[in-house]
Formats: structure tokens, C-alpha cells, sequence
């Protein structure tokens, strides 16, 4: 028996198709197979969080709670995961402690075994909350590293970031590359550094955008990660990660043998292609996403690069788009070098677009204004003093945590939803409604309701 296997994180269930699909899997399509996932042997499904809260209640009509207590019934081996964006949960704003705690126990409660948390700037003060309460709530909890490069992004900085992680109580680190510029020599370095200085575990997380991933995984496991990030092939490669069935064959008979039957893969992967020929009909999306290496050179990840050529388009503004890729880097570093990842990805993109198409910082939206103001927390560097002066005068930045600007908000969240129509909401529906009010008013409007005797048994 292998007493070093790496450790295999399956994506499919929710970072494959949110890469791939636009997160339009239906709990449907993952029903028939989850039993035979909870047989292979993986070390955890990633099967939540995410963009898949938001997708199952905006486009697929479905309750994410009900998603996940449906998987947890089939999954009863296998540790389920989810991605929690910190103080911004799975929303794009900063909550109040008490609704991050309550998420977190209610993920717990229904299902989740491994929290992996992470914040946008690296601001491990945004982290604080959401790692206590995993702790609490007896879950598992991985402290994520967001990587991307700057000046202000070296190995030592995040061995800082992870061994406050540590400290805060982080069961395992997780370094995660969501725009696929972790090279494998530069990941070698970084996991070495890692398992020099920490003790606990290392999860390597990345996406084929640039064409990287897979070589960058096969260094990292020589340097000793301990788990890597993978999908079945039909909802690997491209903006998602590298492929599992790959690592499962390169790895047999060595000394990492994942100890996975390659044979109960090949099923699995006939099942998911036949789901992703559903999808790409069913929803019209385009699924071949082609890699690119241009990411090395913009860092910028490819749907975010789709998304703002879809925009440029729509303000008549196409022929920009050349001017918009160089624009792109010059903002992201006189904003403080932010990793591009939600939300402030989105913050460092529409500022871009609107330089290229009104004038440099003629339009400011507020999000951009926050990000200066500080109300996301630290930025990795400083941000241009003539950026900072234009936004915020001589009013000093926020050198607090954020959150503890936000006053409880559950109690206040229920009232609204019972002045909705909603007096006897669940604490599932009310979390909900606080992370997405007018999606989950609409949901709840089709599928709750007060009335007893309702003849289409919605309660």
C-alpha cells in the first residue's frame, strides 16, 4: 500500500462547469453518478460554493441548499468541498460577522466537510470570521493563498499570508491559481518554501488557461504538494484544470500512486461527456474554450477577457479592445496590484473599459472607489497617490477590519423577508435572500409560500 499518495480534489461538480459550462449543471445531470464519484477513491468533491449558488437560483429554478443535501445523500464516504470568498461568502459585498458565522454552520450542517476560504487581496483580516466559524462548526478548514505575479507577490509574502493562515487554525493551505500563471518551476519554489516552513497539508489549484497547468501540477507534486485540483476529462483543460485521468495513469506504480482505478474513470467520463453535449444545447453555450497563452502576458483569465470583449461590443466600443488589454495592466497596478479574482477583477476591468472608451478615470464606479477607499481591505501594493487624491481627497483610507463597519444583519435580513411575504422563512432562505435579494424573492415568489392548503405544494 502506498503510504504517499497525491490526493485527488475532483472539480466536476462545480469548478469544471463553472470553467466550461457557465455553471449551468443541473443537479439532475449529477444525481445519476454521484454514487459511483463516492466509490473511486478522490479525496474530496469540490461540489459547491462558488458561482454555483448564484447559477442555481438565477438560471436553473433550483434551491442551492436542496443541491447540496441532495449530493450529501448520495456522497456518503467521500468529503464534500465548497469555496467560500471569506467576508464576501459567495456575494460580491462584504457581510456582516453574523451572516458569514450562520452560512458557514448552515453549509456545515447540510452537508459541506471542507471549507476553502480565501480573499481577493489576501487580506487575511477578511478570513478571520469565516476560518473561526469552520473551526466551530467542526468542519475542515483550508486557508487558500491567491496567487498571481507582481512586485508585491513573492514566494515570501505568501508564506506570510499562509502561516497567518496557520495560525488562525487552517488545516491545509491551498494555492490557488485561478488565472493559470503558476509556471512549474515558480510552483516548485512556492510548495517547496511551503513544506519547508509549515506542517500542514498543501492543495495546488490551477486552470489550463495558459497551458501550464498540468506541468505545473506534475513540479509541484515532485516538490511534495500533497493534493492537486482535478477534473474528468470531458470538464477539464481549457479555463478549467487539468484532466484526472492523466495524473491517475502518469502517477500508477510510483511513488505518489493515487491508488484511483483508471477503469472506473473512463465511466465516469462517458457519463460527462454526454452531459456536456446536453449542456452546450440545451443552455447554447460554446464549451471548447481555446487556451491562452496570451494570460502570461495580460494576466488576465480568459472569461474575464470574453466578458469584456462581450461589453466593448455592446457600447459600440470593439475596435478599443486592442487599446483595453493594455489599459488592463497599467489599472491593475495603479489599484494596488490586485489578484484578478472576484470581485475585484471585476473592479480592475470596468475601469479599464470605461478609461478606453470615456477617458483615463473620467467615470469612476463605486466599486473602484471602495477598492481605494480600502472598504475590501489592503491592497498587496500602494495605490497611485494622484488615483487616491482624485477619489478620496485628504479623507484617510480605511485601516480597520472592514467588516466591523457592518452591524449584524440576519435579524434585520428575516424581517425584510417576512415583510416580503416570508414569516416563516428557513435560516437557509434568509441567507439567500441576504446574498441575493431580488434572485431569491423571485425564486421564493415560484416555489414558497404561506398558504396551507397551496395546490401546487410549494411550502
Amino acid at each position: 500500500m502506498n503510504k504517499n499518495p497525491i490526493k485527488i480534489v475532483e472539480t466536476v461538480l462545480r469548478d469544471g462547469h463553472q470553467s466550461l459550462a457557465a455553471t449551468r449543471m443541473r443537479t439532475s445531470d449529477m444525481i445519476p453518478v454521484l454514487r459511483e464519484m463516492d466509490n473511486i477513491g478522490y479525496y474530496a468533491l469540490e461540489a459547491w460554493g462558488g458561482a454555483t449558488f448564484d447559477a442555481c437560483l438565477r438560471f436553473l429554478d433550483e434551491d442551492p441548499w436542496e443541491r447540496l443535501r441532495t449530493i450529501k445523500k448520495y456522497v456518503r464516504k467521500t468529503p464534500l468541498q465548497m469555496l467560500l470568498r471569506g467576508q464576501n461568502i459567495l456575494g460580491y459585498n462584504h457581510y456582516a460577522d453574523d451572516v458569514v458565522r450562520e452560512f458557514v454552520f448552515r453549509s456545515v450542517d447540510n452537508g459541506i466537510d471542507i471549507i476553502r476560504i480565501f480573499d481577493a487581496l489576501n487580506d487575511v483580516r477578511n478570513l478571520e470570521c469565516a476560518m473561526k466559524a469552520t473551526k466551530d462548526a467542526g468542519a475542515h478548514a483550508q486557508g487558500a493563498i491567491v496567487y498571481t505575479i507582481s512586485p508585491y507577490h513573492k514566494n515570501e509574502d505568501f508564506l506570510r499570508v499562509a502561516q497567518d493562515l496557520i495560525d488562525m487554525g487552517a488545516d491545509s493551505i491551498c494555492i490557488k491559481d485561478m488565472a493559470g500563471l503558476l509556471s512549474p518551476y515558480a510552483a516548485y519554489d512556492l510548495v517547496k518554501t511551503l513544506k519547508e516552513k509549515t506542517s500542514v497539508p498543501i492543495n495546488v489549484h490551477s486552470h489550463c488557461t495558459s497551458a501550464m497547468a498540468s506541468m505545473t501540477y506534475l513540479k509541484a507534486i515532485e516538490a511534495g504538494a500533497d493534493i492537486i485540483d482535478t477534473a474528468i476529462s470531458p470538464f477539464s483543460r481549457s479555463t478549467s484544470q487539468p484532466a484526472t485521468e492523466p495524473f491517475v495513469y502518469t502517477l500508477a506504480g510510483r511513488e505518489r500512486d493515487t491508488g484511483i482505478d483508471l477503469q472506473k474513470l473512463h465511466s465516469l467520463a462517458d457519463y460527462f461527456n454526454i452531459v456536456k453535449l446536453d449542456l452546450a444545447k440545451t443552455f447554447n453555450l460554446n464549451t471548447d474554450i481555446p487556451v491562452d497563452p496570451k494570460v502570461l502576458t495580460f494576466q488576465i483569465p480568459g472569461g474575464m477577457l470574453s466578458n469584456l470583449l462581450r461589453q466593448m461590443k455592446e457600447q459600440g466600443a470593439e475596435d478599443k479592445y486592442p487599446e483595453l488589454l493594455k489599459e488592463m495592466p497599467k489599472v491593475r497596478a495603479e489599484l494596488g496590484y490586485p489578484p484578478l479574482v472576484t470581485p475585484t477583477s471585476q473592479s480592475v476591468g470596468s475601469m479599464a473599459a470605461l478609461n478606453v472608451t470615456l477617458g483615463r478615470y473620467k467615470m469612476i464606479p463605486k466599486e473602484v472607489k471602495d477598492l481605494v477607499r480600502g472598504k475590501y481591505g489592503h491592497t498587496p501594493g500602494p495605490i497611485d497617490p494622484i488615483i487616491k487624491k482624485m477619489i478620496m481627497g485628504d479623507e484617510e483610507p480605511i485601516g480597520h477590519r472592514p467588516a466591523d463597519d457592518i452591524p449584524p444583519q440576519m435579524e434585520k435580513m428575516a424581517k425584510n423577508l417576512a415583510e416580503a411575504g416570508y414569516p416563516n422563512a428557513t435560516k437557509e432562505d434568509i441567507l439567500s435572500y441576504a446574498l441575493f435579494p431580488d434572485v431569491a424573492l423571485t425564486y421564493f415568489g415560484k416555489h414558497r409560500c404561506e398558504n396551507p392548503v397551496c395546490p401546487k405544494n410549494c411550502k
